[in-house]
């Protein structure tokens, strides 16, 4: 566990560090393309790192603010708090700040940037449906992925693969925009937009996706393992599991750069081994057999 928690700590920086280059690299093809030479390379930096701090220090609020949570209220909700708290003591860190999303959808997910800046997120739907050993299981679950670094290492994730789509549909605005302004595309600079915003335009979802798997299938094994270790009762969340991947209601405030974040992938897709490959959760029923199993 404490190589996991390492790892994500070095992963977190250098999933920064890519970024960065990444940016400065946009701003030099624009750059080149356009004429204004390496001023695009310094402004392209300057927005990067600003988009990092931003990130590291304010993802959190984002993801948070992204799926309409809002703060839990210790006297109209005790018996939510009073569990996130038991858990949180019994996993040796300092009780998240709540959140409550308001949705029918059973589901949760944690975020932050470390241990003592940490939060999680249920929605109402989870606290109606599930009973409190099987909400005990998914909180602990949660909390083990605080407790592991996971949060930041996902968080970083959310905000950046958004960056990475809005540049890629920036990229085809400025060459639509340039092609109509100059009514078609000449020289070797328009040749070049053109074929940047080709390959952005197919490889930026492509992009999104691997930046989403990144965050390892094995860590939501092992966040089931210590969260039942938390609880020692795996059938609570493998009962869980069970009733949340089974419900058929939609998660109307998830999307493609967050779903990763939640216990159980809340877009409703067809099952299949190719959408299994693709997943960015284990199957639910290889996770509920190996808490079964323990």
């Amino acid at each position: 566990m404490y190589e996991q928690i390492t790892a994500n700590k070095r992963k977190s920086f250098l999933i920064l560090f890519l970024f960065i280059v990444f940016i400065g690299f946009l701003g030099w093809i624009f750059g080149e393309t356009s004429g204004a030479g390496n001023i695009f390379v310094f402004f392209a930096f300057a927005i990067a790192l600003f988009l990092s701090v931003s990130t590291f220090f304010f993802g959190d609020k984002m993801v948070l603010a992204i799926s309409r949570a809002k703060p839990v209220d210790r006297k109209k909700n005790p018996y939510l708090a009073n569990v996130v708290e038991g858990i949180a003591i019994a996993a040796g860190i300092p009780a998240p700040k709540t959140y409550i999303i308001e949705d029918s959808a059973p589901n949760a997910f944690a975020t932050g940037k470390d241990p003592k800046n940490s939060s999680i997120a249920v929605t109402t739907g989870l606290l109606s449906k599930l009973n409190r050993l099987e909400l005990e299981g998914v909180i602990a679950h949660e909390l083990s992925h605080i407790k592991n670094y996971d949060i930041r290492y996902a968080t970083l994730v959310v905000v950046l693969v958004g960056t990475v789509v809005l540049l890629s549909d920036w990229m085809r605005r400025s060459f639509f925009y340039r092609s109509r302004r100059t009514k078609k595309v000449s020289g070797r600079g328009g040749a070049i937009i053109l074929l940047v915003a080709l390959i952005f335009a197919i490889l930026a979802p492509l992009i999104a996706q691997l930046l989403r798997f990144a965050i390892s299938r094995q860590r939501e094994y092992l966040a089931d393992a210590n969260g039942s270790l938390l609880t020692r009762y795996p059938e609570g969340l493998a009962s869980a599991l069970e009733k949340i991947s089974k419900d058929r209601e939609p998660l109307e405030v998830a999307n493609k750069a967050t779903a990763h974040l939640y216990i159980v992938n809340p877009l409703l897709e067809h099952r299949s081994k190719l959408n299994d490959l693709f997943s960015t959760h284990p199957p639910a029923e290889e996770r509920i057999r190996r808490l079964r199993s323990m």
